[in-house]
C-alpha cells in the first residue's frame, strides 16, 4: 500500500472480518513484524467456554511425544495464512535485507504467533526470530513446550493478573505429561496497592512455563483482564471486527473522525513512496 493510513486504522478494503493479521517492516526496530489478530470480541465468551473441553489431539511433526491443540495448529498451518506469511517474509527480506523477525499476537492470535515463530525457525531455518504473545492460551503438552523452548528461546508470554485465557486449556498437575503445559518465559502483570494507589508490576517468571508464583498463583476468572494489557484495550467497544490497537505514541499525531477511524496528521508512507507499485513489503496482508 502506498498510503498506510487505512492500514493503521484497520479500514482498508482488505481489513475486514476475514483478515487475520498483517506483516510489515518496522524501521525503528530494524525488524520484520508479523502480527496476528486476536479472537473477535463477539465470540470470545463461547471460545473461552469451548477451551475448557479441548484435548491434546495431534502430534507435532518431527517432535517425539509432542502433542498440540489441533485447532490452533490448523488455524496457522492448514489455511492460506502460512504461505502468505512465508511469501511476505521472503519479499521483505529481498527488499530490506536480513532483518530480525518479531512475531506477536493476542489471545488466539498469540497461539498462532507461537506456531508461526516455531515454523519460521524449524522449516525455514531462520534463527533471528523473537516471539512475544499477550494473553495466550496453552497450545501443547510438556514435551512440546520443551522442544519449543530449545528452538525458539527468545520468547515471552505476557499474562495479565486474573486473565482467564492463559489458564486454558486447563493444566492438570496430576497428569504432567498428558496435560497442556505452557512454554517459558512468562512475564506476569499484576497489581499491588499502597493505600489508595494501585501500581502495575511486571514479574519475570521462572523457566518452567508454569511458575506457581505467577499467573497460576491467582484464579483465572477474568475476561476483562484478558482484554486490556498495559492499559491498552485489545478489542472494540462494539461487537464488530476488531480494529487495530494504536500505540499511544502514534495516537498523539492523529485524530478520530465521526466513524471512529484514526486520521494521521502526515502520510505515514512518505518515506516508502519509492517502492514499486506492485510491492507491499511494508504492509502485506494475509
Amino acid at each position: 500500500m502506498s498510503d498506510l493510513t487505512e492500514l493503521f486504522t484497520w479500514t482498508c478494503s482488505r481489513c475486514d472480518g476475514l483478515t487475520k493479521g498483517f506483516l510489515g517492516v518496522a524501521k525503528d526496530l530494524n525488524a520484520i513484524v508479523i502480527a496476528f489478530r486476536g479472537t473477535q470480541e463477539h465470540s470470545i465468551q463461547n471460545w473461552i467456554e469451548d477451551l475448557f473441553w479441548k484435548q491434546l489431539d495431534i502430534n507435532y511433526p518431527g517432535m517425539s511425544d509432542a502433542m498440540v491443540h489441533h485447532g490452533f495448529y490448523s488455524a496457522y498451518h492448514n489455511t492460506t495464512i502460512r504461505p502468505a506469511i512465508i511469501n511476505a517474509v521472503e519479499r521483505a527480506k529481498d527488499f530490506y535485507g536480513d532483518l530480525n523477525i518479531m512475531v506477536t499476537g493476542h489471545s488466539m492470535g498469540g497461539a498462532m504467533a507461537a506456531f508461526c515463530g516455531l515454523d519460521l525457525t524449524v522449516n525455514l531455518g531462520i534463527q533471528n526470530v523473537q516471539v512475544m504473545t499477550f494473553g495466550q492460551p496453552r497450545i501443547g503438552n510438556a514435551a512440546f513446550a520443551s522442544y519449543y523452548t530449545q528452538l525458539v528461546p527468545n520468547t515471552f508470554r505476557v499474562t495479565n493478573y486474573h486473565d482467564i485465557v492463559p489458564h486454558l486449556p486447563p493444566y492438570y498437575s496430576y497428569f504432567p505429561q498428558k496435560t497442556y503445559h505452557h512454554f517459558p518465559r512468562e512475564v506476569w502483570l499484576y497489581h499491588i496497592g499502597l493505600g489508595s494507589l494501585i501500581y502495575e508490576v511486571e514479574k519475570i517468571c521462572d523457566g518452567s512455563g508454569e511458575d506457581p508464583s505467577c499467573s497460576r498463583s491467582v484464579t483465572g476468572n477474568s475476561v476483562s483482564d484478558h482484554l486490556v494489557y498495559f492499559g491498552v484495550r485489545m478489542g472494540c467497544n462494539e461487537w464488530t471486527p476488531c480494529r487495530i490497537v494504536m500505540d499511544p505514541r502514534v495516537a498523539e499525531y492523529g485524530k478520530t473522525d465521526l466513524k471512529g477511524n484514526f486520521i494521521l496528521s502526515r502520510p505515514p508512507a512518505a518515506s516508502i513512496l519509492k517502492l514499486r507499485t506492485d510491492s507491499d513489503a511494508a504492509g502485506n496482508h494475509f
